[in-house]
């Protein structure tokens, strides 16, 4: 009887005990918290960031710093553009680039037909030349520059028709065809330096002049892969005479004297170097162009 009553309160402090526990959590939800710290973080660090980066912009030694820094940059490129001026004047070729379709059309016409053309006197506008779209007379670099490129690809094809292509052998074309040209302008340069010729003849003009001969050439080899040996020479034949007129009429203008551009009869010693000079120049002009095409055709 003692033990019945004595139990049931211990049964009812299990329960309650494990009730309890089964109302309250096992670990603590910060789950929240958690969150609120992120929020926190977020919020806290563009403020840190810009707290930061203020900071360094309103430091005087860094302003300081990125005004040398800049000053130093300008200085570079100023002395990078003029000593690559004094070498390569880059706001000259501009003009000898100033080319549209139409002129060069015109230029491509004229140097395969020389013979109709009347006027060689190149255009001025207060003393300076005018752009070569707007006077054909004028020297440009596009079509040599175009003209070499063409001719070492049409050169591949030749040897590429013959089973003879390589990349080294297109190299050695090319490499070969640029060491002529370099070494026809010196030639040049060093002849007017001996008979003193006094001519605003520039270099970029000379180099100019030596790449016309491209354009005979093009046309002799295309000629020759289409229609044969006799038609390359054929071709070369006529182009080789259309540059040595045009050599002639052009370069009369730019290394004879006034008397001897307006056709009347050249008398002195200086004024025939010159005139020899003019008829060597223009004579070069087929000599290199059937050396640098020759072997393409077979």
């Amino acid at each position: 009887m003692d033990y019945t009553p004595t139990q049931k309160p211990n049964m009812r402090q299990r329960n309650s005990s494990a009730d309890g526990l089964e109302g309250s959590q096992l670990f603590e939800d910060t789950s929240g918290a958690a969150h609120g710290l992120q929020t926190g973080n977020q919020q806290a660090g563009p403020q840190a960031a810009g707290f930061t980066g203020q900071s360094i912009l309103s430091d005087p030694m860094s302003n300081l710093a990125m005004a040398y820094g800049s000053s130093l940059a300008s200085q570079g490129r100023e002395m990078v553009d003029k000593n690559l001026d004094r070498f390569i004047p880059i706001s000259k070729m501009k003009y000898y680039f100033a080319v549209d379709t139409v002129y060069v059309g015109k230029k491509l016409g004229l140097l395969v037909f020389p013979y109709m053309h009347k006027n060689w006197e190149v255009s001025y506008q207060q003393d300076t030349p005018v752009a070569p779209r707007f006077d054909v007379n004028a020297p440009d670099l596009y079509i040599p520059a175009m003209g070499f490129i063409t001719y070492v690809l049409v050169a591949g094809l030749a040897l590429g028709t013959q089973n003879r292509f390589s990349p080294e052998l297109l190299g050695v074309q090319a490499s070969s065809a640029f060491v002529w040209l370099v070494m026809e302008v010196l030639a040049v340069l060093l002849s007017l330096y001996l008979v003193s010729a006094n001519t605003d003849l520039t270099t970029i003009d000379l180099l100019a002049f030596s790449g016309y001969k491209y354009v005979g050439m093009i046309i002799g080899v295309v000629a020759g892969l289409l229609f044969g040996r006799p038609a390359y020479y054929l071709s070369l034949l006529w182009c080789c005479a259309a540059i040595f007129v045009f050599m002639i009429r052009t370069l009369r203008l730019k290394l004879l004297s006034d008397a001897a551009a307006e056709g009347r009869l050249v008398r002195g010693t200086r004024n025939q170097l010159r005139m020899y000079l003019t008829m060597s120049i223009a004579a070069a002009q087929p000599i290199f162009m059937y050396w640098l095409t020759y072997h393409l055709i077979r």
